[in-house]
């Protein structure tokens, strides 16, 4: 007995944490950072505020977990085993556009943006607690093919980089600065298989077997 009602207070606080990250991130947007309250959090979130300072005894907290769930993929999901260069990077870029293409992530950056010139905090918040943990994976992995011969990465960084890069520049980007800019499932895969071609065309150590062209 004792066990299951461990278990649903522990899912009755993950709700309450959710609707209490969710309220904050549409506050952030509407009001801004600063002008928001953790009170005008607890209400809108329907928990009380001891509720909220239980799991959130400051703002700083609260954002920490906005940026936790919008990179949440990173944590949850292991980079592909090294061999298969072309395997590997399509489950990589396919990953990534998924986690660019959620609403969250495109409200994260905008609260970063819209705050960097009063609260600069959030916006090395956001870089290590959200973008360096996930692009350490996604080098993680290079490093694994180079070592595994099925790439030559003098500079494992920068290659990194220019992979993520091709799919956010193409996935992302636009959607942040453009209302309504959508990118359709068919065109995501077109991306993310001409990053990877490019990608092996510039550091396979072989011809590897490319996806097949639309």
């Amino acid at each position: 007995m004792s066990g299951s009602v461990t278990t649903y207070h522990q899912r009755v606080a993950q709700e309450k944490r959710a609707l209490i990250v969710r309220a904050a991130t549409a506050l952030f947007l509407e009001l801004g950072y600063d002008r928001t309250s953790l009170a005008r959090i607890a209400e809108c979130s329907g928990v009380s505020r001891a509720t909220l300072f239980k799991q959130f005894p400051s703002k700083a907290a609260l954002f920490d977990a906005i940026v936790t769930e919008s990179w949440s993929t990173a944590d949850e999901e292991d980079p592909p085993t090294a061999g298969n260069l072309v395997d590997g990077l399509g489950i990589i870029g396919r990953r990534y556009a998924e986690l660019l293409g959620r609403a969250q992530m495109t409200d994260l950056f905008r609260i970063v943006i819209a705050e960097l010139p009063r609260f600069p905090e959030l916006a090395h918040a956001q870089f290590s607690h959200g973008k360096m943990p996930y692009f350490e994976s996604v080098r993680g992995y290079l490093l694994a093919e180079h070592e595994a011969g099925t790439v030559r990465v003098e500079d494992v960084e920068l290659a990194a980089t220019q992979f993520l890069g091709m799919i956010s520049n193409y996935v992302f980007w636009p959607a942040l600065l453009v209302p309504g800019w959508e990118v359709s499932a068919e065109r995501v895969t077109q991306v993310v298989d001409e990053a990877v071609r490019t990608f092996a065309a510039r550091y396979a150590t072989q011809d590897p077997q490319l996806p097949p062209r639309p």
